[in-house]
């Protein structure tokens, strides 16, 4: 009370500069305090698509996750061939990889792939609310708090990871689709997916920087005349041109050098092996959302045919009977 009553006396531009003032330290505080409150794996993907992309796929059809995985690697999934409105069906995910290769960690050690996918529903479809997953289901699918959206406005858009890639090479994920009926901007039709699976960490960041589960390269070409290794396990790679001079190229702790004192390289060459593993995928499907009035016709038409077709024979039995009477006077 006495802060505000202090800040009315003030003039009104010095009052709306404390406001802005304010509003800002409590902004920052809150960063912080989110920052160490959450697990710091959150820091990875999908966080940075959803920081740089409005959404993960671009007009060309590409998923943005393929700009920072640069590996292509195969992705599955499973969905059926139709739904009905307001039903919840399962999508699955298959995400393989041979469990026994390990990929470079943050550290520069080596450690177990992590997995991650981003599902891409028709507009109207979403993840199905819990109280609505059978429970049968529910113990195909895990924990709820595995999926989350990729914005507030695109519950059709699901984003899963990273998970321990050894546990999650499958994930199951639990739709609910809509009902035209209440959802007027939904038909029933035929409809795309839009499925991006990935294991592994990335080679570059979103800044344009390599992380070190990335091939290094000579800046330039000339000769290494010294290879100095820090106690982290990074290296420095000094190189002397041709016309006098030295670069050093620095390469962060995981990637193993390949080059030694003395060696020729050219500009680009390969300093270090690929330590990457894991890799990127996506995979369209489609899904057609029936309509029960369809299926209900077509079972009726059918049965028409079937009736047609069971008369039909029925009546040339009897002309056959008829003619061979005839026949017998």
């Amino acid at each position: 009370m006495k802060f505000k009553l202090l800040t009315t006396l003030l003039p009104r531009s010095i009052q709306v500069f404390l406001k802005g003032t304010l509003i800002t330290l409590v902004a920052i505080a809150s960063f912080f305090a989110a920052d160490f409150a959450l697990p710091q794996s959150a820091a990875a993907y999908p966080f940075w698509a959803q920081q740089n992309y409005e959404t993960p796929r671009e007009p060309t059809g590409r998923i943005v996750c393929a700009n920072c995985h640069l590996a292509a690697k195969p992705v599955e999934i499973e969905v059926p061939q139709a739904v009905l409105p307001d039903t919840v069906f399962k999508a699955v995910v298959k995400i393989p990889y041979d469990t026994n290769v390990q990929q470079v960690v943050a550290t520069g050690e080596r450690g177990p792939l992590n997995v991650g996918a981003v599902l891409m529903l028709p507009e109207g479809f979403k993840i199905a609310p819990e109280d609505r997953i059978p429970e049968d289901l529910k113990e195909e699918v895990g924990p709820s708090y595995l999926f989350q959206t990729y914005a507030e406005d695109k519950e059709n858009v699901i984003l899963v990871g990273p998970l321990p890639g050894d546990q999650y090479q499958e994930i199951i994920f639990p739709v609910l689709s809509p009902d035209p009926s209440t959802n007027k901007a939904v038909n029933f039709g035929k409809y795309q997916l839009h499925l991006g699976g990935n294991r592994g960490r990335g080679q570059v960041y979103p800044t344009g920087e390599k992380s070190n589960n990335a091939m290094y390269n000579a800046s330039v070409a000339g000769t290494i005349t010294n290879i100095s290794k820090s106690g982290d396990g990074s290296y420095e790679v000094t190189i002397q041109p041709a016309d006098g001079g030295s670069v050093v190229d620095k390469i962060p702790a995981g990637p193993a050098l390949i080059v030694s004192e003395g060696e020729d390289v050219a500009a680009g060459a390969a300093l270090t092996e690929n330590p990457n593993v894991g890799g990127f995928g996506q995979k369209d499907a489609e899904i057609v959302l029936q309509s029960p009035n369809r299926v209900k016709g077509l079972i009726a038409f059918i049965a028409s045919v079937m009736l047609t077709q069971v008369l039909l024979v029925l009546k040339k039995k009897q002309v056959e009977r008829v003619q061979a009477a005839e026949m017998t006077f």
